[in-house]
């Protein structure tokens, strides 16, 4: 029989206990007077619904110590006004779909603080049989401490990350799109995917619009082409002779159309997100060192060509100004993975105590389940942070890199085999954007050289610590 999951207030509070213990703890907690202390005295909970909300307050507080309320926005605000009136000082909600965003900012305009928590760590707790006892269970669980709070950027960091969301999902939907070309253009047997790596670029999508005005001649539609591809013109023209279908064709056209909208979405998203990121105040890390003069190539590395996808404004110089920082600097880390960091996260990381509590809150540290000390089986994460998902890529950029990270990157995938290189890797690009952010450390490449003569070390100090524990000498092949 599989044995139960531990919740997150199970690991916490019930270690180093036995069952006995357990089973006290959770009749203390059901009591009136469990004999814990209390954390937050003037605390409330509220469990989060789509069309109401049930609030509960301590019982000395009001006669009807828990009320529902409307999801409508008046109605937030007589709850918010209620809970005033009842001295409350915080509050513990659970993270909800998107439905707990309205309440946290109504009753952080009233001054009340807000405990936003995860549920998972209530998920598993007994005594909850119903909304009512679910808003009374979490305002007893938080006026004794055993809810922590989840982590949240401040609002002008906020107002970045909704517009840097909705930039990459309009430039996923850019993308769906172009692969609706694509799967068009191979019904009718035009292969211009065979000679052009790319058919949202400049050749290709002048040599789409021109069919769909009309042109049909092969050899007219080569002349298109940019000079700097490589496919020649006599390739090109002898892609396009295909079997031109009204259907298709109409189809080609709607995909170009919706295309162009999302172009222009995108851009519209690039106004915006320059106004906020203008907004965004200069940061100055105390103690930061100063980057390392780089050889001019080293330099030019960093100044890549207009991509196609980046912001129409000068984002690099942006994310420096306001992170303290050059993320860059950082091989594998670019512009795009430097926007995620700054837009879901902000430039401030005081709120991790650590690089290893930053990284185990990215999800990128192992899950263990450890009983008498030992390890009983591994829990897969059931979510992925977006931040993490951006630096898994930033790890996998890594393989072909002639610089310290690639090597150690190497070095992992031919240990740990590729998954799990990925996720130790990025764990690593964690912890040095951490260092960045907080200790104002510079990040100097040593070189894949640099790596692997460490490596080598290493491995010569192991053969040694093996050969005097069987009684023998470890002797360089020259001294022979």
């Amino acid at each position: 029989m599989a044995k139960h999951k531990k919740s997150t207030f199970e690991r916490l509070q019930y270690r180093d206990m036995n069952r006995s213990q357990r089973r006290e703890l959770e009749h203390r907690l059901g009591g009136a007077d469990p004999g814990l202390k209390v954390v937050h005295p003037d605390a409330a909970g509220i469990d989060v619904g789509s069309g109401s909300h049930y609030v509960a307050v301590p019982g000395d507080r009001d006669e009807q110590p828990v009320r529902e309320f409307g999801s409508w926005t008046s109605d937030l605000k007589r709850m918010a006004k209620w809970l005033k009136e009842c001295r409350i000082g915080t509050v513990a909600l659970q993270a909800t779909g998107v439905y707990w965003v309205a309440w946290q900012e109504i009753l952080e305009e009233e001054r009340i603080e807000v405990f936003v928590v995860n549920a998972r760590g209530t998920k598993n707790l007994p005594g909850r049989k119903s909304d009512v006892q679910e808003c009374q269970w979490l305002m007893k669980l938080h006026t004794y401490g055993l809810l922590r709070n989840s982590f949240r950027p401040p609002e002008e960091i906020r107002r970045v990350r909704t517009i840097w969301r909705q930039r990459c999902r309009l430039v996923e939907e850019a993308g769906r799109t172009v692969q609706q070309m694509q799967k068009a253009l191979t019904k009718m047997n035009v292969q211009l995917t065979n000679t052009l790596t790319d058919v949202s670029g400049a050749s290709g999508q002048a040599i789409i619009r021109a069919i769909l005005k009309g042109e049909r001649d092969p050899w007219v539609l080569a002349k298109l082409r940019d000079r700097r591809v490589r496919a020649s013109e006599a390739e090109i023209a002898h892609s396009l002779e295909g079997k031109w279908q009204d259907d298709i064709l109409f189809e080609l056209r709607q995909v170009v159309e919706a295309y162009d909208f999302y172009q222009g979405q995108i851009k519209a998203c690039d106004l915006e997100l320059e106004k906020y990121m203008a907004a965004l105040p200069d940061r100055q890390i105390a103690g930061r060192e100063e980057e390392p003069e780089r050889e001019e190539a080293e330099k030019r590395k960093h100044k890549r060509s207009h991509a196609k996808n980046r912001p129409g404004f000068d984002l690099e110089s942006e994310l420096r100004r306001t992170m303290g920082a050059d993320l860059s600097s950082i091989d594998g880390i670019g512009v795009g993975t430097g926007q995620m960091i700054l837009s879901e996260l902000g430039a401030d990381l005081s709120a991790f105590p650590d690089e290893d509590h930053f990284a185990a809150w990215l999800q990128l540290v192992p899950r263990r389940d450890i009983t008498a000390g030992k390890v009983i089986r591994h829990v897969r994460a059931e979510g992925r942070q977006r931040v993490a998902n951006a630096l898994r890529m930033a790890a996998e950029t890594l393989s072909r890199s002639n610089s310290y990270l690639g090597a150690r990157y190497r070095k992992l995938r031919g240990r740990l085999g590729g998954p799990k290189a990925v996720k130790a890797m990025a764990r690593y690009l964690a912890c040095l954007v951490y260092r960045l952010l907080t200790k104002g450390k510079a990040y100097v490449d040593r070189g894949a050289a640099y790596y692997e003569g460490q490596r080598r070390q290493q491995e010569i100090s192991a053969l040694k610590r093996k050969a005097v524990a069987l009684g023998m000498t470890l002797v360089p092949a020259g001294n022979n």
